[in-house]
């Protein structure tokens, strides 16, 4: 196998790259806004202790703050960009080190703000509301506020709260280098071949769906082994974040970290235990699959490093331009203004940093603030597992842009609740039109597998991050250790449960898996809704592709809601109600579907009976 050296970032073509220079022209630029958001902040202490002196004060609070916070939305994502772009450049790393001290700042500043609104007292403030029509805006800020008022601290515990989470963000900061900058990876080798195939976070999933079993199981090890070799550095990071969200949840007296995680965004935390509950109903959905994939495969038995092996003689390839165009046209039932904003910010406006380099963060995500273009970090290569990935990005980078467009900034940003449901809406979208319109059948199986690759992320290790989160929380919350030894066999644990004997168990190398993701268990109970915003996400898709009546208005409202509603109302308003399981149940019907379509398109390529 010939393999090209990953390039360095210099070596990336400027139209391959996100347009950095639209958020602030130069280096020097965005140090000058630094110190004018600083400015901003001091500014924002003359406000202490004056909120209660009428709704005149308070209206030109809530405009100070947002002006002070929309400017460092923007300082924020322009250093987020330079390092996540190259975790190796210290100026760029330097840059972002400096932002994120600068946001904890700005949160401590802007601490004193709401103890002093729930001292006002709320039948007061919502009189204070019909008699100023500046603050009618406000409402559900206050509404909310008022909900979680048992949670607010004094303004002094809530300045201290602030401050700490520049230190806080030290575990998972130093886990990401780590994983992106510093592990070391042994390489790759084909079947029958000495000569060596580079394996990196850029190439990794290439790799693991290359036909050369040899190739899959040598890059398996050598990723899964980097890992274990830094396994109690990255276990000791683990450890302080979950520690640190049990300090917060303890610090705001919530009951548990759970609790911290979902009841400030008003979810009920049965909408967690719900979605574990039916994804271990529906484990026998997935010990099928792993039977179809063998069989398909012709293998006695099937490992891990099997999971993403190509079930078809070719592999279509799909330049970035032509996932451009099939997703456009996958999208256009939500009408011309969506596909025309999403094609010019993907082809025009440079959203996307689009290709692999050294130093690249692993993964991809879609990131921006009010003010400037959403955008797309990934590792384009050319296969149908890209398309998809830039398929779900924008769909965040939309849901991100009506936002943006509709809201003002105090509710620009969408509850994370609701983060995974425009992305996977995509995916589900742009799926069913490459099902209905493209008769290739390499093109056909390939949508196949790639819809089990989505729904295995999504519907089986995001679950199985969820309980994994639980029990590490619990452990803690109860004074238990957080050790190497003790995560990786909880981690092998589920997943033998999940494999139901159809995978053959490496306990280790599946057990590091928690490692392998140094983002997501940093952020308290996100990876869960990973799953409850795939439900929602095919159930809203399902209702446009009937062509249910108001199906379209209904979604694209949702998306130009942000976060001026409670993300359960949100979703009720657009038609899926996730605060029962029966969302999830029907995406795991779904997903079950998807298995029998495969078996049988796999079965007449083959002609053996399935």
């Amino acid at each position: 196998m010939v393999q090209a050296a990953m390039l360095p970032r210099s070596a990336i073509a400027t139209e391959h790259t996100w347009d950095m220079a639209s958020v602030f022209p130069s280096a020097q630029a965005w140090d000058a806004a630094f110190k004018e958001v600083e400015a901003q902040l001091a500014d924002l202490g003359r406000f202490k202790g004056s909120l209660d002196n009428g709704p005149p004060r308070l209206a030109e609070w809530f405009d100070a703050y947002q002006r002070a916070f929309r400017a460092l939305g923007h300082v924020m994502i322009y250093a987020n960009m330079g390092h996540t772009a190259d975790t190796t450049d210290q100026e760029a790393a330097a840059r972002f080190d400096r932002a994120r001290g600068l946001m904890a700042r700005a949160t401590g500043a802007a601490a004193f703000a709401d103890p002093e609104i729930v001292a006002i007292g709320f039948q007061a403030l919502r009189g204070w509301v019909r008699e100023d029509s500046r603050l009618a805006m406000y409402a559900h800020y206050l509404d909310r506020l008022e909900r979680r008022q048992p949670h607010v601290r004094t303004a002094e515990v809530e300045e201290l709260l602030g401050y700490v989470l520049d230190p806080f963000r030290t575990a998972s900061a130093t886990h990401g280098v780590l994983a992106d900058a510093d592990l070391t990876f042994g390489p790759a080798h084909a079947t029958g071949s000495t000569e060596p195939v580079d394996v990196m976070q850029g190439n990794l999933s290439r790799l693991q769906t290359d036909p050369d079993r040899e190739i899959r199981r040598t890059a398996w090890e050598s990723y899964a082994d980097a890992h274990l070799a830094n396994k109690n550095a990255m276990a000791n990071c683990i450890a302080a974040g979950v520690k640190q969200d049990v300090f917060m949840a303890r610090s705001r007296r919530y009951g548990s970290s759970l609790e911290a995680a979902l009841l400030p965004n008003h979810i009920p935390v049965d909408v967690f235990h719900n979605l574990i509950a039916v994804f271990r109903r529906n484990l026998p959905t997935w010990h099928r699959y792993w039977r179809v994939r063998r069989r398909a495969l012709g293998y006695d038995r099937l490992f891990p490093y099997d999971r993403s092996a190509s079930l078809g003689a070719t592999k279509p390839k799909v330049p970035f331009a032509q996932s451009v165009e099939w997703i456009c046209q996958g999208m256009q039932p939500l009408g011309d203004e969506y596909a025309s904003i999403m094609r010019r910010g993907l082809l025009e406006q440079r959203w996307v940093d689009v290709y692999p380099n050294k130093g690249k963060r692993s993964g991809a995500f879609s990131a921006g603030s009010q003010g400037t273009h959403p955008f797309i970090l990934m590792s384009y290569t050319d296969d149908i597992f890209s398309m998809s990935t830039l398929a779900h990005e924008i769909g965040h980078s939309m849901h991100s842009y009506y936002s943006w467009k509709t809201q003002p900034f105090i509710y620009a940003r969408y509850p994370l609740f609701l983060a995974e449901v425009a992305s996977n809406f995509n995916q589900a979208m742009v799926r069913a039109h490459l099902l209905a319109t493209n008769t290739d059948p390499d093109v056909q199986l390939a949508v196949l597998e790639e819809a089990m690759s989505n729904f295995y992320r999504y519907f089986f290790v995001m679950p199985t991050l969820a309980r994994f989160e639980l029990e590490t929380h619990q452990r803690v919350e109860r004074g238990e250790a957080l050790t190497a030894r003790s995560l990786i066999d909880l981690t092998a644990q589920l997943l033998t449960e999940g494999y139901g004997g159809e995978v053959e168990v490496d306990h280790d190398r599946i057990g590091i898996m928690w490692a392998e993701f140094p983002t997501h268990l940093y952020m308290n109970f996100y990876v869960f809704q990973y799953s409850t915003g795939i439900s929602g996400a095919h159930a809203l898709a399902e209702r446009v592709l009937a062509g249910t009546p108001g199906a379209v208005d209904s979604y694209l409202a949702f998306l130009k809601a942000g976060g001026s509603k409670l993300p359960l109302d949100a979703l009720q308003d657009a038609g899926v109600d996730l605060s029962t399981p029966e969302p999830v149940e029907r995406a795991f019907a779904i997903l079950a579907r998807t298995v029998d379509r495969l078996d049988l398109l796999l079965a007449k390529r083959s002609g053996k009976p399935s």
